[in-house]
């Protein structure tokens, strides 16, 4: 079976290219809108790089050229598009609804289309990217993995939000979070390289990077995360805020005179790293400046840690206990300064990692624990594409049996 796996965001679509069973990857790439509107291609397939320019950036130029590049023979991929058996998409917000991988169909289409609201930034590109696939591949089969699939465990103490409960009923709001597909991963993946039982085990997964969030995972389920009805609240990130008091937003409505758009904008755009250090939401460029001895960059980064700490520590009580903890994402898997300053402060769960290792086994699929240490710390790189690929697969295989 062929799976095409799609990620279309704001200003990128990314792709890998799977044959099942066997998951191997014929092919990935994305395509980036640069900054001055031009468009930047990267493909590999199977170590064969390419690289292009455009000067315009759309999902229809840029999904046609992707194809274009699929069947080219002399990238020696596919000969046609009709060998794609089925086509996954990210999706980025499921509501109550989206509990499973579902085939998209003029129905789901039109619930994507009211939960627009829940994440502006996202959802017009997940949608657009489903309609360009229909256009170019209109007798493929497609289906889409919701982002928020994976925590729709949590148990109500854990999502409910302490507001009148009308609102949850009426209305569903509640928390849901985010970065399902890669804490479902990571943790299976860590079982496994591990020994360990994942229907015995209790997990922390801290998926970091621009975007960010935690999640408490016990026998394989999720019981909590960090990210709640949208992806701003929890982690201080590149650009959004993270946890911050609601009376404050109203208190900074009120008296700066701003509109919601404008708070939107702040709480997205405006706040994390950027707006604590003042010099870039790139975590990378927020260090540099830190070890040039720019003070705010140093309290930015401080703030960083000491909520990944404070958030492991309170999801280390909800399980219960710890029995691993998963650096994960593009800081978790690269930054040996993120981990070992989250580290050493947990030396209370009797965590011990190899400063050694740590340092120099950046984005490796490794522990770095110590064998002293009571919980294993491990580095994993995430593949939310290949977790997608699974669960399309399996719908399009059920699909074909019917």
């Amino acid at each position: 079976m062929i799976v095409l796996v799609i990620n279309s965001g704001s200003s990128s679509i990314k792709f890998h290219l799977y044959k099942l069973p066997g998951e191997s990857l014929l092919a990935f790439g994305k395509v980036e809108k640069q900054g001055n509107g031009d468009a930047h291609y990267n493909y590999n397939f199977q170590g064969t790089l390419i690289q292009r320019k455009q000067n315009s950036f759309s999902f229809s130029e840029g999904l046609g050229k992707i194809f274009s590049e699929i069947i080219n023979p002399e990238n020696k991929c596919l000969n046609s598009l009709e060998e794609i058996d089925v086509v996954g998409h990210r999706l980025i917000h499921g509501g109550e609804q989206g509990k499973d991988c579902a085939i998209i169909s003029d129905s789901l289409l039109k619930y994507m289309n009211s939960c627009i609201s829940l994440a502006p930034l996202h959802y017009p590109a997940n949608i657009e990217g489903i309609m360009v696939v229909k256009k170019l591949i209109p007798r493929v089969l497609q289906a889409g993995v919701f982002d928020t699939a994976f925590h729709q465990t949590m148990p109500k103490k854990a999502f409910l939000y302490g507001i009148p409960i009308k609102w949850y009923k009426e209305h569903q709001i509640r928390r849901y979070g985010f970065h399902g597909t890669s804490h479902q991963y990571v943790s299976q993946r860590a079982c496994k390289i591990t020994g360990m039982w994942l229907e015995k085990s209790k997990i922390i997964s801290c998926h970091l990077g621009n975007g960010a969030s935690l999640a408490a995972i016990k026998d394989g389920k999720s019981v909590d995360t960090s990210m709640g009805l949208t992806p701003v609240e929890g982690l201080l990130m590149g650009s959004r805020s993270g946890d911050i008091d609601a009376g404050a937003l109203m208190y900074i409505q009120q008296n700066y005179s701003l509109s919601p758009e404008e708070i939107q904008e702040m709480i997205n755009k405006k706040g994390g790293l950027l707006g604590l250090s003042g010099i870039s939401s790139d975590y990378r460029d927020v260090l540099k400046a830190a070890k040039q001895g720019n003070s705010d960059a140093q309290i930015a980064l401080e703030v960083f840690y000491y909520r990944i700490i404070k958030y492991i520590g309170a999801f280390a009580a909800v399980l219960n206990g710890l029995d691993i903890l998963i650096f994960t994402g593009g800081i978790g898997e690269n930054s040996s300064e993120t981990r070992k300053a989250v580290c050493k402060g947990l030396g209370f769960l009797g965590i011990k990692i190899s400063k050694k290792m740590n340092k120099t086994l950046n984005g490796c699929e490794t522990v770095i624990s110590r064998a002293k240490s009571k919980v294993k710390v491990i580095i994993m790189p995430s593949n939310e594409e290949l977790m997608i690929a699974r669960h399309v697969a399996e719908i399009a295989k059920s699909k074909k049996k019917n």
